[in-house]
Parts: C-alpha cells; sequence; structure tokens
C-alpha cells in the first residue's frame, strides 16, 4: 500500500495489528546477522544525570548502526518473486549500508540512490557491500525523488528507511535486548529521525512493560516528530540543519506518527552545541565513536524529569568522518571553555612575544598555536599582530588568563 492511497484508519489499523510476536519474529529472523550489541553503565553520565545511566551500543552493530536490523528483516520478508525483482532505496548514510549488508547476505540484487554530494567513502563502503550505487542530485530528496522513479521504471521492491512496518519492528529489536539485559528498566532514550527507531522500541518496550517510559530526542533544529505529535498532522519542517545528519529529516512518516502517537510518551529537544559536547563526552569518558544523530539521547540526560532512576541510552551509530569528529570536537572544546584564541597588537621590538608568553606559562595555559604576522596591522608599521591559540580549563581559567594580560598593558580580541 503505497503512502498515497493510505488513509489515517489504515495507519492506525496497522499499528494495532503489530503486536509483540511480531518483534519476536524479526528478533529470530535476525540470529546470527546482527549483533546483541552491550549494555554498558556508565559512571560518569550516572551522575551527570542523577539516574543510573546503561549504554546501548548500536555504533557497534554491524555496518556501524541498527539500521541493519530493519533493512535485513524487511528483505528477508520479501517472495521469491519480490526478491527476483530487487530492491531500491535512496539514503546518504547507514540506511544504504544497511539495505546493502542485507541484500548482499540474502542473494538480492540492490541499488541505493545517493546525493551526488555523498562522502566518497560512504559511496565506496556501500558498493563494497555489492549494491548498485547511483549517485544523483544535491541532496536527499533529489535522491528520494530519482529512485522512486527508478521503482516505478523498474519494477524494484522499494525498501523505506522509517516508514514500513517490517522495517519498524526490526529496529524493534533493540528493546528486547535492553529489557533482557536490564530487566527493571524505568526509560529508554531513543533518538528520532523519520521515527522508525523510536517506533519500534517504543513498541516492544511498552508491549513487554507498559510502564516503561520512552524518551524520544530531536535536534532542535530538526524537531519534525514533535512538530507533528503538537498539531496533530505531518507537517514539513522549512529546513533541517543539524550536526545529526542521520536526523536531518523534515517531514515524519505517516506510519511512524501513528506509532508514536500510541507509544511514546515525551519528545526532548536538544542544540547544536549540546549534542556536539555529548560527542566530546562519549570520546572523553568511554573512549568511544558516535556520529551526530547516535548521541541525541547523551545530549538529552541533564534534561530528563526524573532521578534515581534505571534509564537505557541509545546510541544508534557510529559512521562519521575523521574530519567531521575533528570538527564536532573542536567547536565543543571551545564552547566548554577548553581551547581559546585571541588577538594582541604588540610593540614591533624584541622581547614582547617572550612577554605574553610568560604571562601564559604563569597563568598555566599551554600554547597550541601561534602566528606572528606584520601585515596584518594596516595602520602602523610599527605593530604586529600576534594570534595565539591555547588549552585552557574552563571560563573561569580563561578570564584569569584575560585580567593577567590586561594588568601587563596587553588589550586583546577575543576570536573566540
Amino acid at each position: 500500500m503505497g503512502e498515497e492511497q493510505a488513509t489515517q484508519e489504515d495507519y492506525e489499523r496497522i499499528v494495532s495489528s503489530t503486536g509483540i510476536s511480531n518483534i519476536y519474529a524479526a528478533a529470530k529472523h535476525l540470529e546470527g546477522i546482527v549483533r546483541k550489541t552491550p549494555l554498558i553503565y556508565s559512571d560518569f553520565f550516572s551522575d551527570l544525570s542523577g539516574n543510573a545511566t546503561y549504554l546501548k551500543l548500536e555504533n557497534l552493530q554491524t555496518t556501524g548502526a541498527f539500521k541493519l536490523r530493519g533493512a535485513y528483516n524487511r528483505i528477508g520478508m520479501l517472495t521469491k518473486g519480490e526478491r527476483r525483482r530487487g530492491v531500491i532505496t535512496a539514503s546518504a548514510g547507514n540506511h544504504a549500508q544497511g539495505v546493502a549488508y542485507a541484500a548482499q547476505k540474502l542473494g538480492v540484487n540492490a541499488v541505493i540512490c545517493m546525493p551526488a554530494t555523498t562522502p566518497i567513502l560512504k559511496v565506496e563502503a556501500t558498493r563494497a557491500l555489492g549494491a548498485d550505487v547511483i549517485l544523483y542530485g544535491n541532496g536527499f530528496d533529489d535522491a528520494y525523488a530519482h529512485s522512486l522513479e527508478l521503482q516505478k521504471e523498474k519494477g524494484y521492491i522499494y525498501i523505506h528507511p522509517f516508514n514500513d512496518r517490517d522495517v519498524i519492528v526490526g529496529q524493534g529489536t533493540i528493546a528486547l535486548e535492553i529489557i533482557d539485559a536490564l530487566k527493571d528498566v524505568d526509560a529508554i532514550l531513543v533518538p528520532i529521525g523519520g521515527g522508525g527507531l523510536v517506533s519500534g522500541i517504543s513498541l516492544g518496550a511498552k508491549l513487554v512493560n507498559p510502564q516503561i517510559k520512552i524518551v524520544g530526542v530531536e535536534p532542535e533544529n530538526a524537531a519534525c516528530m514533535k512538530a507533528a505529535l503538537s498539531c496533530g498532522r505531518r507537517i514539513t519542517l522549512p529546513s533541517a540543519d543539524t550536526v545529526a545528519d542521520g536526523c536531518a529529516v523534515k517531514t515524519a512518516g505517516t506510519l511512524t506518527l501513528a506509532f508514536c502517537r500510541r507509544y511514546l510518551d515525551e519528545i526532548v529537544t536538544v542544540s547544536e552545541m549540546e549534542i556536539m559536547s555529548a560527542l566530546l563526552s562519549l570520546i572523553e569518558k568511554h573512549k568511544l565513536i558516535a556520529e551526530g544523530a547516535g548521541v541525541l539521547p547523551l545530549a538529552a540526560l541533564q534534561k530528563l524529569n526524573m532521578r534515581g532512576k534505571k534509564i537505557a541510552v541509545l546510541v544508534s551509530g557510529g559512521n562519521i568522518d575523521i574530519s567531521t569528529i575533528s570538527a564536532l570536537i573542536s567547536k565543543a572544546l571551545i564552547s566548554r571553555g577548553r581551547v581559546f584564541r585571541f588577538a594582541v597588537q604588540l610593540p614591533d621590538k624584541p622581547g614582547q612575544l617572550l612577554n605574553v608568553a610568560q604571562i601564559l606559562t604563569n597563568q598555566d595555559a599551554n600554547v597550541i598555536r601561534l602566528d606572528h604576522d606584520q601585515s596584518m596591522v594596516t595602520d602602523s608599521f610599527k605593530k604586529v599582530q600576534l594570534t595565539v591559540t591555547v588549552e585552557t580549563h574552563g571560563q573561569e581559567h580563561i578570564d584569569r588568563i584575560v585580567r593577567a594580560l590586561a594588568q601587563n598593558g596587553f588589550e586583546i580580541n577575543k576570536i573566540y
């Protein structure tokens, strides 16, 4: 049934007819394919949230994200005739690799439409799994539209990243693993993009234990499910600009909205800086790498209206390139006052640079970059500009450095 033919009643009927037996069947189907990823206790995030906090590490999943669960379950449900037709989808990330991996395992031809702007590493990773990758357009919307055209032209079976019942129940197997490992879990925090993951986990958790609270987490800049639930219908956001690119969705799914309306308890939104800070904390405290979307629930921990509970936090994926990690860490360090950069004009005579260096040494500031440039000062030939980047311990430390420089006659321009 296509979205254009389905009614709200159709979606509600699907939700009502989907039971715990569907998720148990999916779990059986996925045995030997997906990893039962670890659920680990975190001292740091427990102290931060005031709750006993456990991390469900789907960033350690095969293909690096939870998406394999839903993709494999959906493709595995196809009839022999449907498998011969092949499958198609559009994705620039985790869903592409999940579909490619599942199709390869099941002997099904897979076509993945990816934006022409997709990083080459992601394209090659998808091709390495045996998929036929077609690069099209400048963004996901272009690639998605092209994939629908190809589906109609070639007769492929479409594997939607979230608005599909078999995909949803595949993702729901995560809830069974969490409850099996932590039987008295009080709440589960889940990132939301189009809503497939949170639909599956809320379905599975609530049907096992209705008392488990499910909290969805969205970026403030891409809160499409929160908007849909608030007004009672799907709406398309004007933009979805977020570092959590896996959750940069403008429009929630029709089916996922129906599931969330019935099973989801609450949605918390987080800022871009909170996302980047959560990523930095995960790396520093647990030596684990995750993508922006993967740490959304960690970013929401301090916003919860609960204390003293046992909560499971889903780290949903870890597919992030090195340059992106570097940029996000740098921004997070700046926001925490861990890196300070300033410019100061100095008289162009010997000893001035040494004076600044001595002040910084006295204030226990570690210089990590220094630029000395005569050409930057255009109003005087007797001055040079010094730009300094130092490691610091927080805003109080930065304030102390600024005061020490001022007391020694150096007026600075704070860059960040």
